[in-house]
């Protein structure tokens, strides 16, 4: 084997990987500068988000089995090329819907990149060497995947938030170059079946939830549409289930969910990715927007619960291989829960060392205890002959919490946001056009501004108005993630067993 050439396939699957990783994680921190510049509702910046994660959580499955079909070298270098070509789009979208439009193809290149990067990986090394190469993409994606919101938050402060994106034109280019010479490969002792249906089906029926969710938090509220749209989702998600119990290579296996530990701990993976990816994406909106802090700051404020989830990780997978994997799960989803009521609790004021950096400490605790023991009995469920699917399963469910949370938190939010403001404008002395404007503004939530007319001494009793709105919502949410957490504990308690054996996890994905 050619060590030099190994080292530049190694480096190319680390490069492309931190692309998909640093957009994963940065994106939700400059949210409101995104709102705000491109002038942008907040049924807007939630698709900022759900584009690129629906097209990721629905494909993601299909996308190594496109690799092993068609050729891993070719898909892995035709997802490169095709999120740096979106990264360009996103960096020169002139409006919301440009983006969103941009965002949703690099979710389709990323679901063909990231299975395409450890698979060519497996294909490369042998051995121990192959051990050593996926560690050393996952402490590299894990670096990238917690400094994204630090990066993300100090270049859209000091540059633009648009060189988010077209920071991934120097490293997909490095890329390229470094597969030059790799060998193609392909799973020749298997006939590949492509689920395209199942892709279809999912896709379909995440999407109707979606939409149907998001439009519900606009100024009309549910439509005979959305409901429609949301019937439709669960009818294209039950066809899916029959698609994967009759096709001949489903994307899905369902025998695996016949395993109760299996069933169980994907159960918790919905509720409490659920409960973090619902919170983190309200978190940057209240720090920047209602908190007032800047970009930089607000992408450093969840940095110790980062640290923390990279730093207890391996211990916890220790502690899941002496102790089964009950007790830090049990254990890390509470204290999880604990953090996100700790979240809840400050208001509009004081410091981040007073307010939130508890939370964040708390929270991280929670999650370095559960992310480790969580992927490990994944994988301890089942034999060795499955863990590529089952790790693929479980990273598919993680991502669809995040996706469906984040619309259904919104409608909780924009819900109480709007009755919060609704009643603070009635105890405000300003004239009936002002209140009008404001209003008619709320659509953009915690970036509503007072409008010119509004009288300099009634201008901060607006805006404080609008953000102490915000934060009653905000805090609902955070609450909601609480509940989540619970409920995930309570799956690992009821329905867990502890004779999982112990595995070696793979790469750890993004919080």
């Amino acid at each position: 084997m050619n060590v030099p050439n190994t080292s530049r396939i190694l480096a190319a699957a680390i490069m492309a990987s931190s692309m998909v990783f640093i957009d994963s994680t940065a994106v939700n921190v400059v949210l409101p500068i995104l709102q705000r510049e491109l002038h942008a509702t907040i049924v807007d910046a939630q698709w900022f988000v759900e584009a690129y994660a629906l097209f990721l959580s629905a494909l993601i499955l299909v996308g190594g089995s496109l690799g092993d079909h068609f050729g891993r070298v070719r898909l892995f270098l035709i997802g490169v090329i095709g999120f740096a070509g979106a990264s360009v789009l996103c960096g020169f979208a002139q409006n919301a819907g440009q983006l969103i439009a941009a965002r949703a193809v690099q979710g389709v290149a990323s679901a063909i990149l990231t299975p395409g990067s450890l698979s060519i990986l497996g294909a490369t090394f042998a051995g121990s060497q192959r051990g050593r190469a996926i560690g050393l993409w996952s402490s590299f994606t894990a670096i990238t995947a917690a400094g994204g919101p630090v990066l993300g938050g100090f270049i859209a402060e000091h540059a633009s938030w648009r060189w988010i994106f077209f920071i991934n034109i120097p490293l997909a280019l490095a890329t390229l170059v470094a597969m030059i010479g790799c060998p193609e490969s392909r799973d020749h002792e298997k006939v590949h079946h492509v689920d395209w249906a199942g892709a279809a089906l999912a896709t379909l029926g995440l999407g109707c939830l979606v939409f149907a969710l998001i439009s519900a938090t606009g100024p009309s509220g549910w439509t005979p549409l959305d409901i429609v749209l949301l019937a439709a989702g669960f009818v294209a998600l039950a066809f899916f289930i029959v698609v994967e119990a009759r096709v001949p290579s489903p994307m899905m296996p369902l025998q695996l969910f016949k395993n109760r530990d299996f069933s169980a701990v994907n159960l918790m993976t919905l509720l409490q990715y659920a409960a973090l990816g619902g919170a983190l994406f309200f978190i940057p909106f209240n720090l920047i927007l209602a908190q007032h802090y800047s970009p930089s700051a607000a992408g450093a404020a969840l940095l110790p619960m980062i640290t923390l989830i990279f730093a207890l990780s391996p211990w916890a997978g220790t502690l899941c291989s002496t102790l089964g994997p009950k007790i830090p799960l049990v254990a890390g989803t509470l204290i999880s829960a604990l953090g996100f009521v700790t979240l809840a609790v400050p208001t509009i004021g004081g410091t981040y060392w007073t307010k939130y950096f508890a939370g964040a400490v708390v929270l991280g605790l929670g999650m370095g205890l559960v992310v480790s023991p969580l992927t490990t009995t994944v994988m301890g469920s089942v034999d060795t002959d499955h863990f590529g699917v089952a790790s693929g399963i479980n990273n598919a469910i993680a991502r669809t919490a995040g996706l469906i949370a984040v619309a259904a938190f919104s409608l909780l939010v924009v819900t109480t946001f709007n009755r919060a403001l609704d009643a603070r404008l009635a105890g405000i002395a300003v004239s009936p056009q002002v209140k009008a404007a404001v209003i008619g503004e709320r659509s953009r939530l915690a970036a509503a501004i007072p409008p010119p007319s509004t009288p300099s001494s009634q201008r901060s009793a607006v805006a404080y108005a609008i953000a102490r709105s915000y934060v009653s919502g905000f805090r609902l949410a955070m609450l909601a993630s609480a509940m989540l957490s619970v409920g995930s504990a309570l799956c690992a308690l009821v329905l867990l067993g502890g004779g999982l054996r112990p595995v070696s996890a793979p790469a750890p994905r993004s919080p």
